[in-house]
């Protein structure tokens, strides 16, 4: 299942784009694209919008992993920012570490294009079911 990102506002505006989805690791591989509304006078993406780019990525890692049937509904999120992240193009990563029926922890990794490793993140969440989806 890939997702268009232009179904979704929010997506579009960080140039979000699926690359591949590996069921057994429960990884994804997601291109973003930070614009120049998102880079701060110190000249660089702005700590929460970095947070967004890793919450997608953790995000659509679990509802791969579930075949659309359910997104994470999140309680808590650890990021770190290891490097200022630039704008144009990034590369994440997202993956389920491990999926109860009552709490999910999930991880991603934001990078440059050449695989500088800019942010890292952990979340601990709630599966919820997507409206309207159905279990295959």
């Amino acid at each position: 299942m890939a997702f268009e990102a232009k179904a979704f506002a929010h997506a579009e505006l960080m140039g979000a784009q699926f690359v591949s989805f590996d069921q057994e690791s429960q990884t994804i591989l997601m291109n973003f694209c930070a614009p120049e509304s998102f880079i701060t006078p110190r000249g660089s993406v702005q700590g929460g919008l970095v947070a967004g780019f890793l919450d997608e990525a953790m995000g659509w890692a679990y509802t791969h992993s579930t075949g659309g049937t359910h997104s994470p509904l999140m309680v808590d999120v650890n990021f770190s920012i290891l490097r200022p992240v630039p704008q144009g193009k990034l590369v994440a990563t997202g993956r389920v570490i491990k999926a109860g029926k009552r709490v999910l922890y999930l991880a991603a990794e934001l990078m440059a294009p050449d695989g500088t490793l800019l942010a890292r993140s952990t979340s601990t969440c709630i599966p919820t079911p997507n409206p309207g989806a159905s279990a295959a």
